[in-house]
């Protein structure tokens, strides 16, 4: 992901310098003296970081007026409809009935609202914005989508045992019979996703 965002920024960054750290957040520093950062954003990754120890991180790595924004929109997983509870129907057929969360094994629901984790730290003043989404998928761009999910990853597939790099006859299996299901369901006219695209901008109590 790293590669490809250096690929398309390059011809679009100008002389603005980018700088890519491949890390995990809670444990990013400031770079260099006087770094200050204006702007932190998470876009649907919040539910995977520490949540106290990410918004310390930002405290020490921010300017003073600075804003945390935490966005995002659920997943094909939460958004109900016909087609997409006949989806999952089908990988739970092969992956058993709890979602999956990639090499962590079960998912587990956040046990606070990210609202309250914000305003528990130093950006404690915290606003809500929801902007209506309407995206209509091919059978071909679901299928590519779930390929990059947690809960239908093609590893989560593999038979006990499989060496890595080793054909997934399984997932390949999935995947046809997903695309017949999808294609059932779009009727040529595509398959609809109505959702709700969520941002949080946080920013420290006696910020201007």
């Amino acid at each position: 992901m790293l590669r490809i965002a250096a690929e398309q920024l390059g011809p679009l960054r100008g002389q603005t310098a980018v700088v890519f750290h491949a890390i995990p957040a809670e444990t990013f520093s400031a770079p260099v003296d006087g770094y200050g950062a204006d702007l932190v954003t998470c876009a649907r990754s919040f539910h995977w970081l520490d949540r106290p120890t990410t918004p310390r991180m930002a405290d020490r790595v921010t300017s003073p007026t600075a804003t945390v924004a935490v966005m995002g929109d659920g997943s094909l997983w939460t958004y109900k409809a016909h087609w997409t509870a006949a989806l999952k129907a089908l990988i739970r057929s092969y992956l058993g009935d709890g979602r999956r969360a990639g090499t962590t094994g079960g998912y587990a629901e956040p046990s606070s609202r990210y609202e309250d984790d914000l305003a528990e730290s130093a950006f404690d003043k915290v606003t809500e914005h929801r902007f209506p989404v309407r995206r209509t998928w091919t059978p071909d761009q679901v299928i590519g989508y779930l390929r990059g999910t947690s809960f239908a990853h093609p590893t989560l597939f593999d038979e006990p045992g499989a060496s890595p790099g080793q054909a997934r006859p399984r997932h390949a299996r999935f995947e046809r019979e997903a695309h017949v299901l999808l294609e059932e369901y779009a009727h040529g006219e595509g398959l609809v996703d109505d959702a709700v695209f969520t941002v949080l901008l946080a920013r420290r109590g006696g910020a201007v």
